[in-house]
């Protein structure tokens, strides 16, 4: 597929468009043979809002802001959602067990090859069930993408990945350890990060730090730098128990309180989806997100209000795990895109 490079015709060019339409009718393909495997596996796709009280609270997601006019002229900020997760939480306590959702999200400040300001989230959330489920359906849409692409590899720069292969499974740190030479678990004494640590074992391993780099930014860029590029090649990863300082809205594990129970599934080297058990202690939840939402003030200069109707719902949500799948880049690795415009219909110019 031709890549469109600045200056080139747009997307709505009949000769662009015969270009792109293979993919863009095997991306029809593969969101029908999803929603068949979700209903055959009792799912009820919801249909959540998309405008928000809260876009969501995670540090780094920048979202896109609106204002509510009444009919009185009262004004309301409301935003764009970057997730359709604290909604689906809602439906979990109101009683629904098994739903999933092919929901259009907005993210502000995004945009490359595996980035879009507007793209479509595959989320589905399991009642009563613990998150190694959610692994196995991963290698079970992984397969339905494949064969609704009518294709036996995924590829993406140089990379290649078999869907039918069962994903391996690998530790985030057994991940930096091997890949990085850097004890993880070390750096976290007490359960609780310690910035020197990090940075004495990332410099060694030949990453570049910054005087205002926290521990958090030490390990994305370890992560980044060493260890993505080096996951999914083959067959699929799940990169397992993420530092409890890495899942503000996971459950930490009862085997060891520094790791909590979030994993990533990583296909030619492309990250596409994030799952945990979810948290449920709604005070738990309101420190973790006021902590997001002070480092995204101290970073960005701003803040987003947290969704009170959120966290009023966990006191009656049941225990459950949930997971948020890239549906735009699964299309791309099924069809051998480049760019995460060339799967989209109407990619914003």
């Amino acid at each position: 597929m031709a890549e469109k490079t600045p200056g080139s015709s747009p997307f709505w060019a009949p000769h662009v468009h015969a270009d792109r339409r293979p993919a863009l009718l095997a991306r029809g393909r593969i969101v029908a043979a999803l929603r068949a495997w979700f209903a055959a596996q009792d799912f009820v796709e919801a249909e959540t809002g998309v405008l928000q009280a809260s876009p969501g609270n995670e540090t780094h997601l920048h979202a896109f802001a609106t204002t509510l006019l009444g009919p009185d002229d009262a004004r309301s900020p409301l935003y764009l959602r970057t997730s359709p997760e604290f909604a689906c939480k809602k439906l979990l306590a109101a009683g629904e067990r098994r739903i999933v959702e092919f929901a259009k999200v907005f993210r502000n400040r995004e945009r490359g090859a595996l980035h879009a300001p507007e793209f479509t989230m595959l989320e589905w959330y399991r009642a009563g069930e613990p998150y190694a489920a959610l692994m196995a359906d991963c290698a079970a849409i992984l397969a339905q993408a494949a064969e609704a692409a009518g294709t036996k590899t995924f590829h993406f720069r140089g990379r290649e990945a078999d869907p039918f292969a069962a994903p391996e499974r690998l530790t985030v740190a057994e991940a930096f350890a091997k890949f990085a030479g850097v004890d993880l678990l070390a750096t976290l004494p007490g359960g609780k990060p310690d910035r020197a640590l990090l940075a004495r074992a990332a410099q060694a391993a030949g990453i570049r730090i910054a005087e205002d780099d926290t521990w958090g930014d030490m390990f994305s860029r370890v992560l980044v730098e060493r260890i993505e590029q080096n996951l999914g090649i083959g067959r699929a990863t799940i990169l397992d128990q993420y530092p409890a300082e890495q899942a503000a809205l996971a459950r930490a594990s009862a085997k060891d309180p520094r790791v909590a129970e979030r994993f990533e599934l990583y296909v030619c080297g492309v990250e596409i989806a994030n799952g945990f058990a979810e948290l449920t202690d709604a005070g738990e939840q309101r420190r973790r997100l006021e902590n997001e939402m002070t480092e995204k003030a101290r970073r960005y200069g701003e803040r987003y209000p947290l969704d009170e109707d959120f966290l009023a719902a966990l006191a009656t949500m049941p225990e459950a795990s949930g997971i948020a799948l890239g549906l735009d880049r699964l299309v791309m690795l099924a069809t051998g895109a480049a760019r995460i415009d060339q799967v989209q219909w109407t990619p914003i110019a």
